[in-house]
């Protein structure tokens, strides 16, 4: 017998339970490919028992949540195709640029859903950030089906009714960093031969469509897909959570009509689309019948190979004729090169609608090469998109790192009638060596200020600290509050954010950073003795008992894209 059928022969003769401890050493890739080697070892590792060891490899979910989620998906390994491709590629924090106050997103997990939840900028009353709630809006969810597909819901407002906007899940990258709300095309399949040709034809991607295009298709589409739902609440209620979810499919699969619907009836029109024809592309401020785009298509392309033409036709022109007569045909020129810069437009939208039946919302999660400055990525000014922070978790020698929230003021906490609220900042603490490599820096960078006016850029760097260099400095005040002792460890030199040269280019000053035995960081700007006390924080706790706001409109509580320097994610009412 050879060495490989003992193998196999040995591995199949082993009990289910001892298979699954052996399973716990392998990927769910692995299983896969494992099921791909015979029949035999396919029934082997379809089993509950070797998926729900899988489902723990995964690393996001304890196991008490994912015998909880087990119960409304069709199998384990169902769940464990969800908890890859979707929750563990998403959960974690997502920011945006705009508004400069910060625009911050915490992807979590629901019940058989990821949820990402915007913290609102805001302050701190008299309880602390521990004790207080925490106010949230709801941006977007993905749930999954029975059979552990994922469906994209996108959260915002309409005429100050709170809003689900249904659409798809189109790709998720497993080292995802940017998130792109889109808009997708898609074609009735009748047949195989329909679905072959769907996937083989090539599609003019959305993100190269003008912006002006990509909006309007965008506020076009939410402006006829959205369903009215009652507020999202994060309290840990199995039942509730169930139905909600039920009610979620039903909404995604039949829209307004779900009521009486059943999962499983079938449905002779999608809701949550929105049909190309000639009254979308008048919409979008174009005439003519979309309908005959494709005899369009040669004239267009004849046309985009004429443009450089008409570039030599103007620089000719100037060369040859006096200065009346050059400036007149460069007139002519510009507005020749304009008139194709517009057919070249449109023909690219057409284009796009034209590989599909119908268009709908999309989400993308991508892995795109980013330049970052101290942990904050460089972000694209047009795309509704959410980029991924890289927060790290506290290791040896890295024992800092990670998600850090706190106020200014001493004694931390503390309120005055004047003053009854601190703002809130929420900082990302990275390691970096110094451009020579001598030192070992501590960088606390901002990524949400609760006041009411932004004092500092959005990801800029409100500390950074020598962890190599003790500092002599005394911490300035009494280090007891009340009772409580803090009880400094020790203090490193460093600098903290100043006044600069305009807004966009803030200096820094002289500071220390104090850390305590009870595990809380201060850093103590040496001319004016402002302290900023920081403490780990746990969104997910926090945002479970905090208080939902109301989003805004679809598109604008996805990504907002204009430049802001107030708060404008305040002005909704609190819905609980």
């Amino acid at each position: 017998m050879k060495i490989g059928d003992l193998l196999s022969e040995l591995l199949l003769s082993l009990p289910e339970d001892v298979f699954a401890l052996i399973s716990r050493f392998l990927s769910p890739t692995d299983v896969c490919n494992l099921s791909l080697c015979c029949k035999t070892l396919c029934d082997l590792v379809d089993s509950d028992k070797i998926w729900l060891v899988q489902c723990e490899v995964v690393k996001v979910l304890p196991l008490s949540e994912i015998v909880q989620w087990r119960t409304g998906i069709s199998s384990y390994k169902a769940l464990c195709r969800f908890l890859v491709e979707v929750v563990k590629p998403l959960v974690g924090v997502w920011v945006h640029q705009n508004p400069e106050l910060g625009n911050v997103v915490y992807v979590m997990s629901g019940f058989l859903s990821v949820i990402g939840c915007r913290i609102i900028p805001q302050e701190v009353g008299s309880l602390g950030i521990q004790e207080g709630r925490l106010m949230w809006s709801p941006v977007f969810e993905i749930v999954s089906g029975f059979d552990g597909s994922a469906t994209f819901f996108l959260h915002g407002i309409d005429r100050e009714s709170s809003f689900l906007y249904p659409g798809f899940v189109t790709n998720i990258d497993k080292c995802c960093n940017v998130l792109l709300l889109e808009v997708e095309p898609k074609r009735r399949v009748k047949s195989l031969v329909d679905e072959i040709e769907r996937t083989e034809k090539v599609r003019y991607p959305f993100c190269k469509l003008p912006f002006c295009d990509r909006r309007k298709l965008l506020y076009l589409v939410t402006g006829h897909v959205g369903l009215p739902v009652s507020e999202l609440s994060l309290k840990d209620d199995k039942a509730m959570s169930l139905e909600r979810r039920t009610m979620l499919l039903k909404r995604h699969k039949f829209g307004g009509n779900w009521c009486h619907m059943n999962l499983e009836d079938e449905l002779c029109y999608d809701p949550i689309q929105v049909e190309i024809n000639d009254e979308l592309w008048t919409h979008l401020g174009y005439g003519g019948d979309f309908r005959h785009v494709d005899d369009e298509i040669q004239v267009q392309r004849t046309q985009r190979k004429s443009l450089s033409k008409y570039f030599r036709s103007g620089i000719k022109n100037i060369l040859r004729r006096s200065s009346s007569t050059g400036s007149t045909s460069s007139s002519s020129s510009s507005s020749k090169q304009a008139s194709c810069s517009s057919e070249i437009r449109r023909f690219n939208l057409q284009t796009f609608l034209s590989s599909g039946d119908f268009v709908g919302l999309s989400v993308k999660a991508s892995k795109i090469k980013l330049t970052s400055y101290r942990g904050w990525p460089s972000m694209h000014e047009t795309h509704f998109a959410l980029y991924k922070l890289p927060i790290k978790q506290s290791v040896e020698n890295q024992e800092y790192a990670g998600l850090w929230g706190g106020t200014i003021g001493w004694p931390p906490g503390k309120c005055t009638e004047e003053k009854p609220g601190k703002a809130l900042f929420l900082l990302m603490l990275t390691y970096e060596e110094s451009q020579d490599g001598s030192e070992r820096l501590l960088i606390g960078t901002k990524i949400l200020e609760g006041t009411h006016y932004v004092m500092h850029p959005n990801g800029s760097a409100m500390f950074v600290v020598n962890i190599g260099s003790p500092t002599s400095e005394i911490f300035p005040f009494d280090d007891t509050n009340g009772e409580e002792e803090y009880g400094f460890e020790c203090s490193y030199t460093g600098e903290g954010i100043a006044k600069g040269y305009g807004f966009r280019y803030p200096g820094y000053k002289p500071g220390s950073l104090f850390v305590t035995s009870k595990g809380l960081l201060m850093f103590v700007w040496k001319e004016t003795k402002t302290v900023l006390t920081l403490q780990r924080l746990n969104l997910e706790e926090l945002l479970k008992k905090g208080v939902c706001v109301s989003p805004l409109p679809p598109c604008l509580n996805f990504t907002y894209l204009t430049k802001s320097h107030t708060n404008v994610f305040a002005s909704g009412q609190r819905t609980s």
